[in-house]
């Protein structure tokens, strides 16, 4: 072995990297179970953040590939929960929408109640249901005119305020809240058409 390479200031060769993420996979999805709860969930954090660190550190050094890769794994958890809680407030704010009432002056996430926050939904059934519900608002996005999708993906999945969205969009905050709303109605729409009851 080169002297070099015991201090961990060598790069890492293919094999080098192969053998490094094969000795951490076990422990890494341990450590997503214990974060995310579901094995499903904690072997598809556990593949992306190996995929990441190959694609984007692979010819670091060895010795540093330890630290990269927990700061990867901890981010790709981090990017899970964020993914979670938006995909939540989705299902929360469809619900809040079933008056079917249109008002284009008023953006829907301004307005949504936060009531449905202190009712846990955790069980198989309820995570069934929200996948399936978040599938088919995924899907209807794509049928979306884009000012209406770009502006709904600004403030309910980057979250950024209405001022924000309408700086990114170039257009006024009225213009915003009339986009916001259009969309989420139209998506309300969609839903109660595939037969969910909002």
């Amino acid at each position: 072995m080169h002297p070099d390479r015991q201090k961990g200031s060598s790069l890492a060769s293919p094999n080098e990297l192969a053998e490094f993420l094969a000795s951490v996979e076990r422990r890494a999805y341990k450590q997503a179970l214990f974060a995310v709860r579901n094995s499903e969930n904690a072997l598809d954090i556990v593949q992306d953040a190996m995929l990441k660190l190959a694609e984007k550190y692979g010819a670091k050094p060895v010795g540093e590939l330890p630290m990269l890769f927990q700061r990867i794994l901890q981010n790709t958890i981090r990017d899970f929960y964020r993914r979670q809680k938006v995909r939540s407030l989705w299902v929360t704010l469809f619900s809040s929408l079933s008056s079917g009432k249109e008002d284009e002056d008023t953006d829907p996430l301004e307005t949504l109640a936060s009531a449905d926050d202190s009712k846990p939904r955790d069980g198989p059934a309820d995570r069934l249901e929200q996948s399936q519900m978040i599938e088919i608002i995924e899907i209807e996005l794509r049928e979306l005119p884009a000012r209406q999708r770009q502006a709904f993906l600004l403030r309910y999945w980057e979250e950024l305020d209405v001022a924000e969205t309408a700086a990114v969009m170039g257009c006024s905050e009225g213009s915003v809240k009339t986009h916001c709303s259009r969309a989420s109605h139209a998506l309300a729409t969609a839903l109660r058409a595939r037969g969910i009851e909002l």
